[in-house]
């Protein structure tokens, strides 16, 4: 089948996007073999996961250690040509994503922050990281901890795994602990290197690093830093040389105390991994260790960090970004329209033929309940999850929920209350906050009470008053965070803190309540102005309350509570049970209005579950009854396999309903149950992502401190029903009951990928997606794609002829239906630029007895219109069929109404190659075909 042709200029916008994750697997090369399939498909850009250096044998690419370089390792900067000009020759596009919040360190590949380590605060970049150099543990004045060890510091010195090694390549002394390097001080090698049998060339080489500390300017000290690392490499070079570093590392390395002694002079202290929770004096992406905060805010650390991505742009190379984690940032606002700027200044240096509008620019941002996107950051939206937990929750029918959470109560014996989630929540906040960011909770308090002590009015407000108070308000806080900057907040952000500020005080002593005025005041209530304290202040407490909510909420809460796991993603909130379709329009027309230029997705590289895991999940909420009652029949029938250990059963009660939801939704709808081969794989994958699941919910087990013998107990269980004794009985009963819901999940999952490519904003196809997706949590998100699979389907189907995609339907558990769907759509929206971009959303009404199971809208600019029809909740309707497919009469009376300006126009069906010309159209013959519509003038 040829390729379209496609125009050959770049657009405003993307029309369609396919994300990417990219690594030493899957390189640049890789993704331009597959162009003409995603042009085919209806793709007008490739938008790919991080492209600039990583750790070494990164998967993800968020551990940058050298954002000045296209990453080699996907094939550097010329196969980044290649795919460039590639995409470029079929009209299409690239758009990549930035790390601007963080760097990857520790390892030995991060050569500004192993520039830190080695000369401490005098670094030429101390100022790029975010670390304070005067904590109040004076073990950490001017030094940086170091919190890479796997074990106490004490056991790796016994042990010889701390040594002292010579680095050729950079002239360098380091400590080392496995692949971690520490650089030694340069204050050190005049010492070093004139112990033992040094020579006049050892000795002249020491003097000239002996030499340094004498020099006060730090350009001249750097210059003659470099000149005698040239000394010291053209030393080791020789024989001589050699040997005489080998003997001085050996007798060190001999000598524990000599060796404790230099690291104890190091500008660096290292520690066990467990003690960066309680000490760490630099700020971290969340919990992570490994991944070091940047001060992007800086002018100079803004553009060191962004000249590559501004030349690839100045070159037409890129097209936009996607920014990671914003709200990391000091100040996303202030970042997100710098960037603009910078973008547009560099955007008339583009090729002629690359110029067309301005950058595309959309931000990872999670959105809380009722929070709005704000709409002075000069960006066009965010990445998606806003819409994901739209489509999700509109997807679930509220008729389920008071059974499901009733159910969930009862299994799991937790006391009735009426916000469960809340409840979850609100304690998994408090301990995120005491155990994983008490360091970054005390340089928050230090901060505060630096500005209390500026102050007469708050001269005896303590720094523990101010930590218990402050506590109390991050652990009530309703959203990630708040926007005040040096001129105060706006009214949405003070309605934000006042909310925390009056939930903080029904938990707080009276003793302790007045604080409360004072963090309302300097969490942007009074304008910071000029006082750089103030200003320390509210970003600390800003960079705090994000990382919170996100461990608190995405990565412990939603692990803990399981009502219904289709409601437990990255976005949502899972006691948000469901939406209306009068609700869903609502935001759509928002959104047309606001952001119509936003991102939509319904699966990422971070969701928890594939797309159409939740949309199978979803039919739960359609059949409570019937799925309780098989949830408990399995729980009877497995009782004799849960083991009962010290700490409680395992596994316990709330694990084994999340499993077996898990193993409802991930259970392919094609797999045979006598395939004992594909079944095992698949118990192997429920079994990691249990194990990860539990770890996060940090109840009986975490990845501090994991409970082994819980953990395996776990996986005992899992294998014993899947592969086990019990296997024999419950596979066939789990798989009659996944046939028995797959027709409407398959019918959910047409309707969530129409919706996307159709609803205002840009759609995201998640790799491999195209194709029914039953992925799990990273890393099962992000396993290879199966593209020749892919490849055949689509060269098969005639996408742009008129016949119809009904013949799909018989073999619709391969996934072809959906990704045949999906090429159709997008092959409309190419052909309708306009209605897409630009046009309005209008809510179609509904009339008739299955009205309540219908969402229709109609898209329209100038004399163009598409019109979408999705059923809702559709169990009843398709009875006992086996495909996802209406049985006739299913709809009976229903009808969408047209407007006014289509009543009198061919409506032609993108699907199934129908003709329509009435001015009502009747559900049974639209829907007879195919389960969902799409019909254009």
């Amino acid at each position: 089948m040829s390729t379209p042709v496609m125009p050959l200029l770049p657009r405003p916008v993307p029309r369609a996007t396919v994300r990417l994750q990219l690594h030493r697997g899957f390189t640049f090369d890789d993704a331009r073999a597959l162009l003409d399939d995603f042009a085919t498909l209806g793709i007008s850009h490739v938008y790919t996961s991080p492209i600039t250096t990583a750790q070494p044998g990164s998967t993800h690419g968020y551990d940058v250690v050298d954002p000045t370089r296209v990453n080699p390792e996907l094939g550097g900067e010329s196969s980044l040509g290649q795919l460039v000009d590639a995409l470029h020759a079929r009209g299409m596009g690239l758009i990549v994503d930035i790390v601007p919040n963080h760097m990857g360190v520790g390892g030995a590949h991060n050569a500004w922050w192993l520039d830190v380590l080695e000369c401490g605060p005098d670094s030429a970049y101390a100022g790029f990281f975010d670390i304070d150099w005067q904590p109040a543990n004076p073990a950490l004045r001017d030094r940086v901890l170091a919190p890479f060890l796997g074990e106490p510091y004490a056991d790796a010195l016994a042990g010889a795994r701390l040594q002292l090694a010579y680095e050729p390549a950079a002239a360098r002394l380091d400590i080392t602990y496995y692949d971690h390097r520490f650089p030694v001080a340069l204050s050190d090698y005049a010492t070093l290197l004139g112990t033992g049998d040094a020579d006049a060339t050892a000795r002249a080489v020491a003097d000239l690093f002996a030499a340094l500390g004498t020099i006060r300017s730090v350009h001249a000290r750097r210059e003659c830093a470099d000149a005698a690392r040239d000394a010291l490499r053209n030393f080791a070079a020789t024989d001589a040389g050699a040997a005489h570093i080998a003997q001085v590392l050996q007798a060190l390395n001999a000598q524990p105390d000599q060796l404790d002694a230099l690291m104890t002079r190091q500008h660096w202290r290292l520690a066990h991994w467990r003690t960066a929770n309680d000490e760490v004096n630099w700020r971290r992406f969340f919990d992570i260790s490994s991944l070091a905060g940047l001060r992007i805010e800086r002018a100079d650390v803004f553009e060191a960090t962004h000249a590559l991505l501004f030349r690839l742009y100045r070159q037409g190379w890129i097209d936009g970004v996607r920014i990671d984690h914003v709200d990391g940032l000091a100040d996303p606002a202030a970042y997100c329209r710098q960037l603009r700027r910078r973008l547009q200044a560099e955007h008339t240096a583009r090729p002629a033929d690359r110029r067309g509008s301005r950058s595309w620019i959309v931000v990872e941002k999670i959105l809380a309940h009722d929070e709005a996107m704000r709409t002075d950051w000069d960006i066009d939206g965010t990445s998606g999850y806003d819409f994901m937990n739209e489509v999700g929750a509109l997807l679930h029918d509220a008729q389920g929920e008071d059974a499901l959470t009733q159910g969930w109560l009862e299994w799991t014996g937790a006391p009735a209350c009426e916000a469960a989630f809340r409840a979850t929540a609100l304690p998994a906040r408090g301990q995120i906050l005491r155990e994983h960011f008490a360091a970054e909770l005390d340089a928050a308090t230090t901060a505060l009470h630096a500005v209390a002590q500026q102050q007469r009015e708050t001269h005896d407000v303590t720094w523990h008053g101010i930590r218990r108070a402050l506590t109390e308000v991050v652990v009530h806080f309703p959203v990630y965070r708040t926007y005040a900057n040096a001129h105060g907040r706006d009214a949405q952000d003070t309605a934000i803190v006042r909310t925390a500020i009056e939930h903080a005080r029904t938990c707080l002593r009276r003793v302790d309540q007045p604080v409360l005025r004072w963090l309302d005041a300097w969490l942007g209530g009074q304008p910071a102005g000029q006082n750089k304290l103030r200003q320390h202040a509210l970003r600390r407490c800003q960079q705090l309350s994000s990382p919170v909510a996100a461990k608190a909420v995405e990565d412990t809460a939603c692990y803990r509570y399981g009502r219904l796991l289709s409601r437990n993603e990255v976005g949502a909130d899972p006691g948000q049970f469901a939406l209306s379709a009068a609700a869903f329009h609502r935001a759509m027309q928002a959104r047309a209005g606001t952001w119509p230029h936003a991102l939509l997705a319904t699966a990422t590289h971070d969701h928890k579950r594939g797309e159409d895991v939740r949309a199978r999940l979803a039919v739960l909420s359609e059949q409570a009854a019937h799925w309780l009652a098989t949830a408990h029949q399995w729980r009877a029938d497995h009782a004799a396999w849960v083991r009962h250990l010290p700490g409680g059963p395992a596994p316990s009660p709330a694990t084994q309903w999340m499993l077996y939801q898990t193993l409802v939704g991930v259970w392919p709808a094609g797999l045979d149950w006598r395939n004992t081969d594909a079944v095992r794989a698949l118990a192997e994958r429920v079994a990691r992502w249990q194990e990860k699941a539990q770890r996060e919910a940090k109840l009986r087990t975490d990845w501090f401190a994991p409970d082994a013998g819980y953990e395996a107990a776990c996986r005992e269980f899992v294998f014993t029903l899947l592969t086990g004794e019990a296997a024999p009985a419950f596979l066939p009963s789990l798989s009659a009951f996944v046939q028995g819901i797959a027709p409407a999940a398959a019918v959910n999952g047409l309707t969530q990928a129409l919706l996307r490519v159709t609803a205002p904003g840009v759609p995201d196809l998640y790799q491999g997606t195209d194709f029914w997706d039953t992925s799990l949590v990273d890393p099962d998100n992000r396993q290879p794609v199966d593209y020749a699979a892919r490849h055949r389907a689509l060269h098969a189907l005639n996408v742009h002829a008129g016949h119809s995609l009904a013949a799909l339907l018989t073999h619709w558990a391969d996934g072809r239906i959906k990704q045949a769907m999906l090429a159709r759509a997008l092959t409309l929206r190419a052909a309708r630029p306009a209605v897409f971009e630009t046009g309005g959303y209008q809510p179609l009404a509904v009339s008739g007895s299955g009205a309540a199971h219908v969402l229709a809208f109609a898209r329209e600019h100038e004399d163009r219109a598409v019109v979408v029809i999705v059923p809702l909740h559709v169990s009843a309707l398709l009875g006992h069929a086996t495909t996802p497919a209406f049985p006739t009469g299913a709809w009976r009376d229903t009808t969408v109404c047209l407007p006014a300006a289509l009543c009198q126009t061919a409506l032609h069906s993108v699907f199934d190659g129908q003709t329509l010309h009435s001015p009502r159209l009747a559900l049974g013959q639209v829907l007879a075909h195919l389960p969902v519509a799409l019909l254009h003038t």
